[in-house]
Protein backbone atom coordinates (compact mmCIF):
# COMPACT_ATOMS: atom_id res chain seq x y z
CA UNK A 1 0.00 0.00 0.00
CA UNK A 2 1.48 3.33 -1.08
CA UNK A 3 1.58 6.07 1.54
CA UNK A 4 2.33 9.63 0.44
CA UNK A 5 3.31 12.33 2.91
CA UNK A 6 3.04 16.10 2.72
CA UNK A 7 5.60 18.13 0.73
CA UNK A 8 8.07 20.23 2.71
CA UNK A 9 7.41 18.34 5.94
CA UNK A 10 9.17 15.44 7.63
CA UNK A 11 6.56 13.08 6.19
CA UNK A 12 7.25 14.12 2.58
CA UNK A 13 7.64 11.55 -0.16
CA UNK A 14 10.57 13.07 -2.01
CA UNK A 15 11.69 12.53 -5.61
CA UNK A 16 15.14 13.68 -6.70
CA UNK A 17 14.91 14.32 -10.44
CA UNK A 18 18.25 13.98 -12.25
CA UNK A 19 17.80 16.05 -15.38
CA UNK A 20 15.29 18.87 -15.61
CA UNK A 21 14.30 19.25 -19.24
CA UNK A 22 10.83 19.29 -20.79
CA UNK A 23 10.19 15.63 -19.99
CA UNK A 24 11.20 16.20 -16.39
CA UNK A 25 8.92 19.23 -16.17
CA UNK A 26 5.85 17.23 -17.21
CA UNK A 27 6.80 14.46 -14.79
CA UNK A 28 7.25 17.02 -12.01
CA UNK A 29 3.72 18.34 -12.57
CA UNK A 30 2.27 14.82 -12.43
CA UNK A 31 4.19 13.97 -9.26
CA UNK A 32 3.14 17.19 -7.56
CA UNK A 33 -0.48 16.46 -8.42
CA UNK A 34 -0.05 13.35 -6.25
CA UNK A 35 1.50 15.29 -3.36
CA UNK A 36 5.15 14.45 -4.04
CA UNK A 37 7.97 16.81 -3.07
CA UNK A 38 10.18 17.24 -6.16
CA UNK A 39 13.81 18.37 -6.14
CA UNK A 40 15.16 19.08 -9.64
CA UNK A 41 18.83 18.77 -10.62
CA UNK A 42 20.58 19.85 -13.82
CA UNK A 43 23.83 21.32 -15.12
CA UNK A 44 22.35 24.80 -15.68
CA UNK A 45 19.99 27.05 -13.67
CA UNK A 46 16.32 27.65 -14.43
CA UNK A 47 15.91 24.47 -16.45
CA UNK A 48 12.25 23.67 -17.28
CA UNK A 49 11.59 21.26 -14.40
CA UNK A 50 13.32 23.61 -11.95
CA UNK A 51 10.64 26.18 -12.71
CA UNK A 52 7.99 23.79 -11.37
CA UNK A 53 9.90 21.90 -8.64
CA UNK A 54 9.95 22.71 -4.94
CA UNK A 55 13.68 23.46 -5.14
CA UNK A 56 16.69 22.73 -7.31
CA UNK A 57 20.43 22.12 -7.48
CA UNK A 58 22.85 23.01 -10.27
CA UNK A 59 25.67 20.47 -10.66
CA UNK A 60 27.35 18.34 -13.31
CA UNK A 61 25.70 14.97 -12.84
CA UNK A 62 28.78 13.36 -14.39
CA UNK A 63 30.69 14.57 -11.30
CA UNK A 64 30.25 11.63 -8.93
CA UNK A 65 31.26 13.57 -5.83
CA UNK A 66 28.81 16.40 -6.53
CA UNK A 67 26.04 13.93 -7.34
CA UNK A 68 26.61 11.96 -4.16
CA UNK A 69 26.66 15.13 -2.07
CA UNK A 70 23.24 16.21 -3.38
CA UNK A 71 21.74 12.75 -2.85
CA UNK A 72 23.02 12.54 0.71
CA UNK A 73 21.83 16.07 1.44
CA UNK A 74 18.32 15.48 0.11
CA UNK A 75 17.86 11.83 1.20
CA UNK A 76 15.18 11.21 -1.43
CA UNK A 77 12.59 8.46 -1.36
CA UNK A 78 13.22 7.91 -5.08
CA UNK A 79 16.04 8.93 -7.44
CA UNK A 80 14.57 9.41 -10.93
CA UNK A 81 16.98 9.90 -13.87
CA UNK A 82 15.52 11.97 -16.72
CA UNK A 83 18.65 12.11 -18.88
CA UNK A 84 21.58 9.84 -19.72
CA UNK A 85 24.53 12.06 -18.75
CA UNK A 86 24.79 10.80 -15.16
CA UNK A 87 27.58 9.13 -13.22
CA UNK A 88 26.02 5.68 -12.98
CA UNK A 89 28.78 4.24 -10.80
CA UNK A 90 27.69 6.60 -8.03
CA UNK A 91 24.05 5.55 -8.50
CA UNK A 92 25.04 1.88 -8.33
CA UNK A 93 27.01 2.34 -5.11
CA UNK A 94 24.25 4.37 -3.42
CA UNK A 95 21.60 1.90 -4.53
CA UNK A 96 23.58 -0.80 -2.71
CA UNK A 97 23.30 1.38 0.42
CA UNK A 98 19.52 1.39 0.16
CA UNK A 99 18.64 4.35 -2.06
CA UNK A 100 16.02 3.48 -4.68
CA UNK A 101 16.93 4.35 -8.29
CA UNK A 102 14.23 4.29 -11.00
CA UNK A 103 13.96 1.81 -12.57
CA UNK A 104 17.30 0.48 -11.25
CA UNK A 105 20.89 1.73 -11.29
CA UNK A 106 21.80 -1.17 -13.58
CA UNK A 107 19.07 -0.30 -16.08
CA UNK A 108 20.26 3.31 -16.11
CA UNK A 109 23.84 2.21 -16.70
CA UNK A 110 23.13 -0.41 -19.37
CA UNK A 111 20.78 1.70 -21.47
CA UNK A 112 23.09 4.73 -21.65
CA UNK A 113 25.77 2.59 -23.29
CA UNK A 114 25.04 1.27 -26.79
CA UNK A 115 27.48 -1.59 -26.40
CA UNK A 116 25.93 -2.88 -23.19
CA UNK A 117 22.31 -2.64 -24.34
CA UNK A 118 23.05 -4.11 -27.77
CA UNK A 119 24.94 -7.05 -26.30
CA UNK A 120 22.14 -7.63 -23.78
CA UNK A 121 19.48 -7.62 -26.51
CA UNK A 122 21.27 -9.47 -29.31
CA UNK A 123 23.71 -11.76 -27.52
CA UNK A 124 21.97 -12.59 -24.23
CA UNK A 125 18.29 -12.35 -25.16
CA UNK A 126 18.62 -13.28 -28.88
CA UNK A 127 16.45 -10.36 -29.93
CA UNK A 128 16.65 -9.42 -33.62
CA UNK A 129 18.87 -6.37 -34.27
CA UNK A 130 20.82 -5.03 -37.22
CA UNK A 131 24.29 -6.63 -37.70
CA UNK A 132 26.90 -4.60 -35.80
CA UNK A 133 30.55 -4.27 -34.80
CA UNK A 134 32.18 -2.29 -31.97
CA UNK A 135 35.48 -0.66 -32.86
CA UNK A 136 38.22 1.31 -31.14
CA UNK A 137 40.88 1.76 -33.84
CA UNK A 138 40.74 3.07 -37.39
CA UNK A 139 41.97 -0.29 -38.61
CA UNK A 140 39.06 -2.07 -36.89
CA UNK A 141 36.69 0.64 -38.13
CA UNK A 142 37.66 0.17 -41.75
CA UNK A 143 37.42 -3.61 -41.37
CA UNK A 144 33.97 -3.30 -39.76
CA UNK A 145 32.67 -1.19 -42.64
CA UNK A 146 33.99 -3.77 -45.09
CA UNK A 147 32.32 -6.62 -43.18
CA UNK A 148 29.03 -4.83 -42.45
CA UNK A 149 28.82 -3.27 -45.90
CA UNK A 150 27.70 0.10 -47.20
CA UNK A 151 25.36 1.77 -46.39
CA UNK A 152 25.99 1.51 -42.66
CA UNK A 153 25.37 3.68 -39.60
CA UNK A 154 28.17 4.95 -37.35
CA UNK A 155 27.42 6.12 -33.80
CA UNK A 156 29.29 6.80 -30.56
CA UNK A 157 28.47 4.14 -27.98
CA UNK A 158 27.44 6.98 -25.65
CA UNK A 159 25.34 9.88 -26.98
CA UNK A 160 21.71 10.94 -27.30
CA UNK A 161 19.30 12.72 -29.69
CA UNK A 162 21.29 11.63 -32.73
CA UNK A 163 24.51 13.40 -31.70
CA UNK A 164 27.56 11.99 -33.47
CA UNK A 165 25.48 9.75 -35.74
CA UNK A 166 26.20 9.42 -39.47
CA UNK A 167 25.19 7.23 -42.39
CA UNK A 168 28.13 6.07 -44.49
CA UNK A 169 26.66 5.83 -47.99
CA UNK A 170 29.94 5.79 -49.92
CA UNK A 171 33.46 4.98 -48.82
CA UNK A 172 34.49 8.65 -48.80
CA UNK A 173 31.94 9.29 -45.97
CA UNK A 174 33.85 7.04 -43.56
CA UNK A 175 36.59 9.46 -42.33
CA UNK A 176 34.08 12.22 -41.59
CA UNK A 177 31.77 9.78 -39.76
CA UNK A 178 34.70 8.56 -37.61
CA UNK A 179 35.63 12.10 -36.57
CA UNK A 180 32.04 13.20 -35.94
CA UNK A 181 31.29 10.20 -33.74
CA UNK A 182 34.23 10.83 -31.42
CA UNK A 183 33.81 14.62 -31.41
CA UNK A 184 30.15 14.41 -30.38
CA UNK A 185 30.40 11.44 -28.04
CA UNK A 186 29.28 11.96 -24.45
CA UNK A 187 31.91 11.47 -21.77
CA UNK A 188 35.20 9.71 -22.45
CA UNK A 189 33.87 7.05 -24.82
CA UNK A 190 36.61 5.28 -26.77
CA UNK A 191 34.40 3.06 -28.92
CA UNK A 192 32.06 3.39 -31.87
CA UNK A 193 29.34 1.10 -33.16
CA UNK A 194 29.11 0.35 -36.87
CA UNK A 195 25.78 -1.22 -37.77
CA UNK A 196 24.10 -2.31 -40.97
CA UNK A 197 21.66 0.24 -42.32
CA UNK A 198 18.21 -1.35 -42.25
CA UNK A 199 15.99 0.05 -45.02
CA UNK A 200 13.07 -0.05 -42.60
CA UNK A 201 9.53 0.68 -43.70
CA UNK A 202 8.97 2.75 -40.55
CA UNK A 203 10.11 3.07 -36.94
CA UNK A 204 8.03 3.21 -33.80
CA UNK A 205 8.31 3.87 -30.10
CA UNK A 206 6.45 1.35 -27.97
CA UNK A 207 5.92 2.86 -24.52
CA UNK A 208 6.11 -0.08 -22.13
CA UNK A 209 5.10 0.20 -18.48
CA UNK A 210 6.34 -2.15 -15.76
CA UNK A 211 4.14 -1.79 -12.69
CA UNK A 212 2.87 -3.63 -9.65
CA UNK A 213 -0.48 -5.37 -9.46
CA UNK A 214 -2.48 -5.05 -6.21
CA UNK A 215 -1.15 -8.43 -5.05
CA UNK A 216 2.41 -7.17 -5.48
CA UNK A 217 3.45 -9.06 -8.62
CA UNK A 218 4.97 -7.30 -11.63
CA UNK A 219 2.91 -6.62 -14.74
CA UNK A 220 3.61 -5.10 -18.16
CA UNK A 221 1.27 -2.76 -20.03
CA UNK A 222 1.66 -1.03 -23.38
CA UNK A 223 0.55 2.22 -24.96
CA UNK A 224 -0.53 2.18 -28.59
CA UNK A 225 2.50 2.30 -30.93
CA UNK A 226 3.85 5.78 -31.71
CA UNK A 227 5.14 6.56 -35.18
CA UNK A 228 7.74 9.26 -35.56
CA UNK A 229 9.89 11.14 -38.01
CA UNK A 230 13.47 12.13 -37.26
CA UNK A 231 15.98 14.51 -38.78
CA UNK A 232 19.65 13.80 -38.00
CA UNK A 233 18.56 11.32 -35.34
CA UNK A 234 16.38 13.84 -33.46
CA UNK A 235 12.60 13.59 -33.38
CA UNK A 236 10.60 16.34 -35.09
CA UNK A 237 7.15 14.77 -35.33
CA UNK A 238 5.26 11.87 -33.74
CA UNK A 239 1.78 10.42 -34.03
CA UNK A 240 -0.36 7.83 -32.27
CA UNK A 241 -1.64 5.24 -32.91
CA UNK A 242 0.65 3.96 -35.62
CA UNK A 243 -1.27 1.01 -37.02
CA UNK A 244 0.48 -2.36 -37.03
CA UNK A 245 -0.82 -5.72 -38.16
CA UNK A 246 -1.54 -8.06 -35.26
CA UNK A 247 1.50 -10.28 -36.00
CA UNK A 248 3.81 -7.22 -36.04
CA UNK A 249 2.22 -5.84 -32.86
CA UNK A 250 2.70 -9.21 -31.16
CA UNK A 251 6.38 -9.20 -32.20
CA UNK A 252 6.88 -5.63 -30.99
CA UNK A 253 5.23 -6.23 -27.61
CA UNK A 254 7.13 -9.47 -27.16
CA UNK A 255 10.48 -7.74 -27.75
CA UNK A 256 9.55 -4.82 -25.48
CA UNK A 257 8.45 -7.11 -22.68
CA UNK A 258 11.57 -9.24 -22.98
CA UNK A 259 14.02 -6.33 -22.84
CA UNK A 260 12.23 -4.46 -20.05
CA UNK A 261 11.93 -7.56 -17.90
CA UNK A 262 15.67 -8.10 -18.32
CA UNK A 263 16.34 -4.52 -17.20
CA UNK A 264 13.96 -4.79 -14.25
CA UNK A 265 12.44 -2.21 -11.94
CA UNK A 266 9.26 -0.21 -12.38
CA UNK A 267 8.33 2.72 -14.59
CA UNK A 268 7.90 3.55 -18.24
CA UNK A 269 10.36 2.51 -20.94
CA UNK A 270 10.55 3.97 -24.44
CA UNK A 271 11.40 1.00 -26.67
CA UNK A 272 12.54 2.02 -30.18
CA UNK A 273 11.86 -0.51 -32.92
CA UNK A 274 12.40 -0.73 -36.70
CA UNK A 275 9.88 -2.56 -38.89
CA UNK A 276 11.05 -3.96 -42.21
CA UNK A 277 8.61 -6.14 -44.15
CA UNK A 278 7.34 -8.68 -41.61
CA UNK A 279 10.26 -8.39 -39.16
CA UNK A 280 10.62 -6.18 -36.07
CA UNK A 281 14.16 -5.10 -35.12
CA UNK A 282 15.17 -3.77 -31.71
CA UNK A 283 17.05 -0.46 -31.85
CA UNK A 284 17.33 1.18 -28.41
CA UNK A 285 15.45 1.63 -25.12
CA UNK A 286 15.21 4.54 -22.67
CA UNK A 287 14.20 3.68 -19.08
CA UNK A 288 12.16 6.87 -18.73
CA UNK A 289 9.55 8.92 -20.62
CA UNK A 290 10.47 9.28 -24.30
CA UNK A 291 10.49 12.49 -26.33
CA UNK A 292 8.28 11.00 -29.06
CA UNK A 293 5.81 10.21 -26.26
CA UNK A 294 5.04 13.91 -25.80
CA UNK A 295 2.09 13.15 -28.09
CA UNK A 296 0.48 11.28 -25.16
CA UNK A 297 -0.18 14.65 -23.50
CA UNK A 298 -3.17 14.87 -25.83
CA UNK A 299 -3.67 11.34 -27.17
CA UNK A 300 -4.38 9.30 -24.01
CA UNK A 301 -6.38 9.48 -20.81
CA UNK A 302 -3.08 9.00 -18.95
CA UNK A 303 0.03 10.56 -20.48
CA UNK A 304 3.39 8.79 -20.37
CA UNK A 305 4.28 11.10 -17.48
CA UNK A 306 1.18 10.16 -15.47
CA UNK A 307 1.91 6.50 -16.16
CA UNK A 308 5.54 6.86 -15.06
CA UNK A 309 4.50 8.64 -11.87
CA UNK A 310 1.97 5.95 -11.00
CA UNK A 311 4.33 3.08 -11.79
CA UNK A 312 7.26 4.37 -9.74
CA UNK A 313 4.98 5.12 -6.78
CA UNK A 314 3.38 1.68 -6.88
CA UNK A 315 -0.05 3.03 -7.83
CA UNK A 316 -2.55 1.21 -10.09
CA UNK A 317 -2.30 1.39 -13.89
CA UNK A 318 -5.87 1.00 -15.16
CA UNK A 319 -6.83 0.63 -18.82
CA UNK A 320 -4.97 3.12 -21.03
CA UNK A 321 -7.50 4.73 -23.35
CA UNK A 322 -6.74 6.33 -26.71
CA UNK A 323 -8.68 9.61 -27.06
CA UNK A 324 -8.36 9.67 -30.83
CA UNK A 325 -5.78 9.99 -33.59
CA UNK A 326 -3.17 12.47 -32.35
CA UNK A 327 0.11 14.07 -33.39
CA UNK A 328 2.92 16.24 -32.06
CA UNK A 329 5.15 18.65 -33.98
CA UNK A 330 8.34 20.07 -32.51
CA UNK A 331 9.07 23.79 -32.28
CA UNK A 332 12.79 24.27 -32.87
CA UNK A 333 14.64 27.55 -32.51
CA UNK A 334 17.95 28.33 -34.18
CA UNK A 335 20.33 31.08 -33.05
CA UNK A 336 21.97 32.42 -29.90
CA UNK A 337 19.92 34.17 -27.25
CA UNK A 338 19.05 34.30 -23.56
CA UNK A 339 15.78 36.11 -24.25
CA UNK A 340 13.54 34.05 -26.50
CA UNK A 341 10.01 35.32 -27.23
CA UNK A 342 7.16 33.42 -28.93
CA UNK A 343 4.48 35.11 -31.02
CA UNK A 344 1.22 34.34 -32.88
CA UNK A 345 -0.15 32.06 -30.17
CA UNK A 346 -3.71 33.25 -30.89
CA UNK A 347 -3.47 32.08 -34.48
CA UNK A 348 -1.63 28.90 -33.54
CA UNK A 349 -4.30 27.73 -31.09
CA UNK A 350 -7.38 28.85 -33.02
CA UNK A 351 -8.42 25.36 -34.13
CA UNK A 352 -10.23 23.00 -31.76
CA UNK A 353 -8.45 20.03 -30.20
CA UNK A 354 -5.04 21.66 -30.33
CA UNK A 355 -2.59 22.34 -27.52
CA UNK A 356 0.86 23.76 -27.01
CA UNK A 357 3.77 23.32 -24.62
CA UNK A 358 6.46 25.99 -24.49
CA UNK A 359 9.20 24.47 -22.39
CA UNK A 360 10.63 27.64 -20.86
CA UNK A 361 14.25 26.80 -21.65
CA UNK A 362 16.28 29.84 -20.61
CA UNK A 363 18.50 30.08 -23.69
CA UNK A 364 19.31 28.74 -27.12
CA UNK A 365 22.75 28.29 -28.61
CA UNK A 366 22.71 26.74 -32.06
CA UNK A 367 19.49 24.75 -32.54
CA UNK A 368 17.25 23.65 -29.68
CA UNK A 369 13.83 22.11 -29.15
CA UNK A 370 11.86 24.81 -27.34
CA UNK A 371 8.28 23.61 -27.55
CA UNK A 372 5.85 21.13 -29.02
CA UNK A 373 2.48 21.50 -30.74
CA UNK A 374 -0.23 18.88 -30.12
CA UNK A 375 -3.44 18.05 -31.94
CA UNK A 376 -6.27 15.54 -32.15
CA UNK A 377 -8.00 14.77 -35.46
CA UNK A 378 -10.61 12.52 -36.99
CA UNK A 379 -7.74 10.79 -38.78
CA UNK A 380 -3.97 10.63 -38.31
CA UNK A 381 -3.50 12.70 -41.44
CA UNK A 382 -5.73 15.45 -40.05
CA UNK A 383 -4.01 15.34 -36.65
CA UNK A 384 -0.57 15.62 -38.25
CA UNK A 385 -1.62 18.54 -40.42
CA UNK A 386 -3.17 20.33 -37.43
CA UNK A 387 -0.13 19.88 -35.18
CA UNK A 388 2.18 21.03 -37.99
CA UNK A 389 -0.01 24.09 -38.52
CA UNK A 390 0.20 24.99 -34.83
CA UNK A 391 4.01 24.81 -34.79
CA UNK A 392 4.26 26.62 -38.15
CA UNK A 393 2.18 29.54 -36.82
CA UNK A 394 4.56 30.15 -33.92
CA UNK A 395 7.17 32.78 -34.69
CA UNK A 396 10.20 33.47 -32.53
CA UNK A 397 12.32 36.51 -31.77
CA UNK A 398 15.76 36.32 -30.20
CA UNK A 399 16.82 39.36 -28.20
Amino acid sequence: MTIIGTPLTKSATKVLLLGSGELGKELTLELQALGIEVVAVDRYPNAPAMQAAHRSHVISMLDGDALEAVIRQEKPSLIVPEIEAIDTETLTRLEEEGYRVIPTARATKVTMNREQIRRLAAEELNIKTSPYRFVETKEDYEKAIEEIGIPCVVKPIMSSSGKGQSIVRVQNDAPTAWTKAFDQSRGSSEKLIVEKFIPFDFEITLLTIRHKLPEGTAATSFCAPIGHRQISGDYVESWQPHTLSQPLLDQAEGIAKQITEALGGYGIFGVELFIHSDVVYFNEVSPRPHDTGLVTLISQNLSEFALHARAILGLPIPKIKQLGPAASSVIKVKGDSRQVSFHNLHEALAKEDTSLRLFGKPEVSGERRMGVALALGETLDEARKKSAAVSDHITVTLN
